[in-house]
């Protein structure tokens, strides 16, 4: 009887499938898997989609698919509004950070003027 373990084929192995690992992009995620992931409330989620802060992809049954990006987003807002800050604030600050987080990539690439 061979052992077996969880390990991924060997180099020397026969056995090769691509997987396609989906991107951040992919809407995967229901809200109750997301509300769980960040110990939230489904309401929360469905009020950020109402005032338009996170927008997620709905499925042919019409129910919310989250993104892993669009996940970050409201783990970044549960975390500046656990700080006090109101949702407003907490989205603007996303925002700026955002547009800091751009410029300083333009101004990167940019070569330096002697």
């Amino acid at each position: 009887m061979t052992e077996r373990s969880g390990a991924a084929p060997s180099s020397a192995s026969r056995v090769h499938r691509g997987a396609a690992i989906p991107d951040d992009d992919a809407p995967l995620y229901t809200v109750s898997q997301v509300a769980g992931l960040l110990d939230v409330q489904a309401a929360f989620l469905r009020r950020l989609d109402s005032e338009d802060v996170v927008i997620p992809a709905r499925s042919a049954g019409g129910q919310r698919r989250y993104s892993r990006s669009e996940i970050e987003h409201i783990a970044a807002l549960v975390e500046l509004m656990s700080d006090g800050m109101t949702l407003a604030a907490a989205q603007r600050i996303i925002e700026l950070e955002n547009e800091i987080a751009e410029l300083r990539r333009q101004l990167g690439r940019r070569a330096p003027t002697i």
